[in-house]
């Protein structure tokens, strides 16, 4: 097992965002087609399941993830969906996949990056240079 169980991922924004302030750390807003994007396949697999990135996201980050699947056997609720798609809305207006928000407690954007063929380390690097 890698570190797949030891990731909080969250699915909703107003969680998001209670608990960045609670613990006053952004919000690492993901968009992403796990099913069928290569490069959001790769941003998962190479980064965020890394044992660097879990480990550094544990006392850095708030993760949410904004999935949009293709998949008859991915597919997510109707709900799910339509938080997905409001997130969509709001951060990502050009449906750029993957795309990397970073978020202040309040939901403004800090950064955008998407998938970079880097390691962890680096790829950690750039999101401390959104702060």
């Amino acid at each position: 097992m890698n570190g797949l169980f030891s990731q909080n991922w969250l699915t909703d924004l107003d969680d998001a965002k209670e608990i960045s302030k609670a613990k006053e750390f952004p919000i690492l807003l993901v968009f992403s087609g796990s099913d069928w994007c290569g490069p959001c396949i790769k941003l998962d697999r190479n980064i965020w399941q890394t044992t660097e990135f879990i480990d550094y996201s544990k006392d850095h980050l708030i993760l949410l993830r904004a999935d949009f699947p293709r998949g008859r056997d991915n597919q997510l609720s109707a709900e799910q969906m339509k938080k997905n798609e409001a997130l969509a809305e709001k951060y990502n207006t050009r449906g750029f996949f993957p795309l990397v928000v970073l978020l202040d407690s309040d939901g403004n954007v800090l950064g955008t990056t998407g998938y970079k063929d880097v390691s962890a380390t680096e790829y950690i690097k750039i999101l401390e240079s959104l702060k």
